[in-house]
C-alpha cells in the first residue's frame, strides 16, 4: 500500500517521498483516512510507530481542503489546528514534522514551550500561524497575553494524553479545552487507555473511530531484553564495562532522579566516555544540545529521567540500558520502545540490583513474561546484601519495589505545570 492511495494529495505524497518513506506504518494506514473523512479519533500508539506523521498529514490536507471551501480571510491568519504535547522535546518533534511534511504548502506553523523567552514566541503569534503545536502552561501564558487566540481552531490534537495526565496538566487541558470552539475535530492518542483517558475521551470525543495498533503494556518485539543483576554499587563499573567491551557508540541510558544523571555523567567521563545528561533542571539550550550531541555522534551516552526523555526521536538508537528500573512499571515498556522503532532491531538492557527485585517482578507481570538473566562474569552480585528502601525521585522513600501507583506531583513540578504569577520560570526549573 502506498500513501497516494490512502488518498494524501500530491504534496503530501512528494514530501513523504523527500524524507525517505514508501509504506506507511499500521497506525497511519488506519489513521490517515479516518481522520480525512473529518472523524474524531481515539488512537493507541506505542512510540516508534509513526503516530506523528499519522496525523499530521491528514491534518495538513484537512486544513487545506477547509481552507478552500471558505472565502479569503482579511486580516491575521488565525490558527486553525492546534496540537498539545506533554513537553518540549515532543513538541519540537512534532513541530518538525508539520514543518517537513508541509514543505509544499502555503501553511504556517510555530511551536511553543516554557523554558525559553516568550517573547520570539509572541511575536510569531501576531504574526499569525495557521498550526500551533504547544505545551499546555506555555499556551496559556500566550493566551492569558492576548498572543493566542484559540477561538478559530478546526482540529485539536492531543498527543500522549497519557504522559499529560499523569504530569497533572489535567486542569490547564480544561482550561484550554474551555477557549475552543465546540464544534471540532478532535484526535486523542495515547500508548494506554486508563480510566482517566477514557474519561476524559468521553467528555472530549464525538462518535470516535478507535485505533489500537499495539497491545496495551505490550513491550516491543523487536526489542532484545535482558536482566543483568548486579550489586548497586558496581552498576557504574558494569556500564562501563559493556560499553568498552562492546564498543557501543550511542546508547541512552535512564535514570530515576536528575541528581543521579548529572552524577553518571561525571562518573562516564572519568572512565573516559563522553556523556551528557537530559533533564528539567537543564535550561532548554542545554537540553537541545546535549540531544544533537548525542544524535550527531559527538557523545555515546545520553542519561535521561522518564519524563525528559518523552518524546525523545532518534532513527535506530541500538541501546537502551535501564540503569535504575522504574518505580511504575508501564514506563519500562515507554523507556525500551526507544529502540527497535519502526521495525529495526534494538536492545534493552536494565542493570538490577537486590533493590530493585520487587520493581522487576511488577515489570514481568505488566508485560505477561519473565525477563532472560544474564550474569556477567566478575560483576556477579553479593547474595548477602539485603535490600534496602528505594529513594523516589522527589526524595521520597517507599517500600523496595513498592506499588504501581503514580506519586501525586505538586502543582508547581514536573513540566510546564506551575501556574504563579512567575509560572515561566518554574516551569524551567522544576520539569523532570
Amino acid at each position: 500500500m502506498s500513501f497516494e492511495s490512502l488518498g494524501l494529495m500530491a504534496e503530501l505524497v512528494s514530501a513523504v517521498s523527500d524524507k525517505g518513506y514508501s509504506e506507511p506504518t499500521p497506525i497511519q494506514k488506519q489513521a490517515i483516512p479516518t481522520i480525512l473523512e473529518g472523524r474524531d479519533l481515539m488512537g493507541g500508539a506505542q512510540t516508534g510507530t509513526g503516530k506523528t506523521a499519522g496525523f499530521t498529514l491528514p491534518l495538513l490536507q484537512r486544513l487545506m481542503e477547509m481552507q478552500a471551501e471558505r472565502p479569503p480571510q482579511q486580516g491575521r491568519r488565525p490558527i486553525r489546528a492546534l496540537v498539545l504535547t506533554p513537553t518540549r522535546e515532543l513538541a519540537a518533534q512534532v513541530s518538525d514534522s508539520v514543518h517537513a511534511y508541509g514543505h509544499h504548502l502555503p501553511l504556517k506553523s510555530t511551536v511553543v514551550f516554557g523554558g525559553v523567552s516568550i517573547n520570539p514566541q509572541k511575536q510569531k503569534l501576531i504574526r499569525g500561524v495557521d498550526i500551533l503545536v504547544a505545551t499546555p502552561g506555555r499556551l496559556l501564558d500566550l493566551v492569558g497575553q492576548r498572543a493566542a487566540d484559540l477561538s478559530k481552531v478546526d482540529i485539536l490534537v492531543l498527543d500522549e494524553a497519557d504522559r499529560m495526565l499523569d504530569m497533572g496538566f489535567i486542569h490547564d487541558i480544561r482550561k484550554v479545552l474551555a477557549l475552543l470552539p465546540k464544534q471540532k475535530q478532535t484526535l486523542l492518542f495515547s500508548a494506554t487507555f486508563s480510566d482517566e483517558i477514557k474519561k476524559l475521551s468521553n467528555t472530549l470525543l464525538h462518535n470516535p473511530a478507535l485505533i489500537e495498533v499495539a497491545r496495551r503494556n505490550a513491550a516491543t518485539e523487536t526489542v532484545t531484553q535482558v536482566v543483568h543483576p548486579v550489586d548497586k554499587a558496581r552498576k557504574r563499573e558494569l556500564l562501563s564495562f559493556l560499553i568498552g567491551s562492546n564498543n557501543w557508540q550511542q546508547v541512552l541510558v535512564f535514570m530515576r532522579t536528575k541528581h543521579g544523571c548529572n552524577k553518571l555523567v561525571k562518573q562516564l567521563a572519568g572512565d573516559g566516555i563522553t556523556g551528557a545528561a537530559i533533564h528539567g533542571n537543564k535550561s532548554q539550550g542545554a537540553r537541545t544540545k546535549a540531544l544533537a550531541d548525542f544524535k550527531a555522534g559527538k557523545v555515546r551516552v545520553l542519561v535521561a529521567t522518564d519524563i525528559a526523555a518523552r518524546g525523545i526521536d532518534i532513527d535506530q538508537l541500538p541501546h537502551v540500558v535501564n540503569y535504575e528500573l522504574p518505580n511504575i512499571a508501564e514506563d519500562y515498556v515507554h523507556r525500551i520502545g526507544r529502540t527497535g522503532r519502526a521495525g529495526n532491531e534494538g536492545e534493552a538492557m536494565s542493570l538490577v540490583c537486590v533493590d530493585e527485585l520487587k520493581l522487576l517482578k511488577d515489570i514481568e507481570k505488566l508485560i505477561k513474561r519473565d525477563i532472560p538473566k544474564d550474569v556477567i562474569d566478575g560483576f556477579e552480585p553479593d547474595l548477602s546484601i539485603k535490600p534496602e528502601p528505594i529513594q523516589r525521585g522527589r526524595g521520597g522513600q517507599q517500600r523496595s519495589g513498592g506499588s504501581n501507583r503514580r506519586p501525586q506531583r505538586s502543582r508547581n513540578g514536573g513540566g510546564q505545570q506551575g501556574r504563579s504569577g512567575n509560572r515561566s520560570n518554574n516551569r524551567s526549573r522544576n520539569a523532570a
